[in-house]
């Protein structure tokens, strides 16, 4: 098994410190960047009452975008990491 590193993560204006594996930083980078942009995105477009609500709209947006038929296993990955990211939100409530 590959050592996992730790890596600093913003979502939401919020930061998360993650282990992964170093193979896997630069994906999770590059998804994070496209969570955030349509972060900004949808807080010009709708109206909401604080930051969750617009989390909750990008990971609706992000788990639709996802065809399991382009990358199998992605969408239970997919699942998997938007379910971490929600039981985060959860504790910090």
């Amino acid at each position: 098994m590959a050592e996992l590193i730790p890596v600093n993560i913003v979502i939401g204006d919020r930061t998360y410190r993650i282990k992964t594996s170093p193979a896997d930083e630069e994906a999770i980078r590059r998804t994070l960047k496209t969570i955030n942009e349509k972060i900004v995105e949808f807080k010009t477009q709708f109206a909401g009452k604080d930051m969750q609500d617009y989390i909750a709209m990008v990971m609706i947006w992000h788990a639709t975008q996802t065809s399991a038929e382009t990358n199998p296993g992605l969408e239970q990955e997919m699942s998997d990491a938007l379910l971490k990211i929600e039981q985060q939100l959860d504790k910090v409530k």
